[in-house]
Parts: C-alpha cells; sequence; structure tokens
C-alpha cells in the first residue's frame, strides 16, 4: 500500500471512529427509534452525507455499535470467568463483573431495552435483533462454559450447562430491572447489590454436588 493510500485508509478509518463515538452516545441516550443522525452526524464533526458512506442506515450503524460495544463486553466477561479457581468461585466473580458493569455503564444497558418492548415501539429491523441475540448467546456460552467445567471438576453437581446459563442470566437481569422500578425496590429491601449476591449465593448452594446428601 502506498503512502497516500495509507494516510487514506487512515483517515477513513478515523471518521468512522468519530461516528461510532458519537453514535453511541446518542443511541444509548435516546435509543434506537428516538435517535437523530443529524445529531450523530454533528457529534462526529462530518456530514450527513459522509456518514451515509460509512453506514448504509441507521440499523447498521445500530448494529455497528453494539458489535463494537460487545465485543469489549465479552471480552471482560470471559476474563471474569477465567484464571483460577474452581467453577462456583468462577461463577461469582462473573456475577461480581456483571452487577459492577451495570452499575458502572448503565446507557449501555439501555439499548436492549428496545428489543424487549417492540410490542410499545414498533418492529426493530431484522439486524438489530440478529446482533442483539448473537451478543447475548455468546456471553451465555461463557457462562455455560465455566458451569460445565464445574461439572466436569466436581464442583458443581450433574446439570444442563446452558439451562444453568440461561437461569442465571435470567436472574441477575430481573433482579437489575428491578431498580428501576420504585414499588419493586420497596418490596426488595435490601440495596440491589445485598440482593443480587445473595440470588447468585442461594443459585450456588442449589448447584453444590453435597446438597441433598
Amino acid at each position: 500500500m502506498s503512502e497516500s493510500s495509507a494516510r487514506r485508509e487512515a483517515r477513513k478509518a478515523e471518521s468512522r471512529g468519530r461516528i461510532l463515538d458519537a453514535a453511541r452516545g446518542v443511541f444509548f441516550r435516546d435509543g434506537f427509534m428516538e435517535a437523530n443522525l443529524d445529531e450523530v452526524a454533528r457529534g462526529a464533526g462530518v456530514a450527513k452525507g459522509t456518514l451515509y458512506r460509512y453506514f448504509e442506515n441507521k440499523a447498521e450503524l445500530y448494529v455497528a455499535v453494539l458489535a463494537a460495544n460487545g465485543e469489549l463486553f465479552e471480552r471482560k466477561l470471559r476474563e471474569a470467568g477465567g484464571g483460577k479457581g474452581r467453577a462456583p468461585e468462577r461463577m461469582q466473580r462473573i456475577a461480581d463483573f456483571y452487577l459492577e458493569h451495570w452499575t458502572d455503564n448503565r446507557e449501555y444497558f439501555q439499548i436492549f431495552w428496545a428489543v424487549e418492548n417492540q410490542s410499545i415501539i414498533g418492529e426493530l429491523p431484522e439486524g438489530v435483533v440478529a446482533e442483539i441475540t448473537r451478543l447475548w448467546k455468546s456471553c451465555l456460552d461463557i457462562l455455560a462454559e465455566v458451569v460445565q467445567a464445574g461439572v466436569d471438576e466436581g464442583s458443581l453437581a450433574p446439570c444442563d450447562p446452558g439451562e444453568v446459563a440461561v437461569i442465571l442470566w435470567t436472574l441477575a437481569n430481573g433482579l437489575i430491572q428491578s431498580e428501576s422500578s420504585p414499588p419493586h425496590r420497596r418490596i426488595r429491601k435490601q440495596p440491589l447489590a445485598d440482593t443480587f449476591r445473595h440470588a447468585i449465593d442461594l443459585m450456588l448452594a442449589g448447584l453444590s454436588p453435597s446438597r441433598g446428601r
């Protein structure tokens, strides 16, 4: 590649990165339906026509934002569940990471609200739904791998790792979503972090190979 071509590619990559950064802020704040691409273009410092040279439509841009952030989340999730320790300890680290990530990046979780509420806001493009499904599946696979390792090493009772991953994920998300509801917070009484960790402890106790002996 010539020097001029390299500079041109570098400028394109920089422009694409600025568009993704601007779009991330707008999408996280307003969601898919309400996001305004004129605002994205202004935030990126490009003309709207330039934006469309990189992304054909709003859905394609949304998927690109999801994919970029999803890759980072998946990597951190895998790191949390990796390293030394038996499966219950690794699963606890994953749970701690998930709660901490939500606490520090609440706007990131807002993007998923649209998928779960299409009956209210309207049907989303298939590409958006497919990308979010892929992200969820990838994260569940990571958790299922840790559960399977626990069964193999004898630290967890025999079970269906995929089913356990789905149950844990559903439990975690349900508790996190309760934080946005004043009635749920009052019923829960305890701080979210305390209830969250207690719920994970109960699940791990239920998966203990010594349970029922």
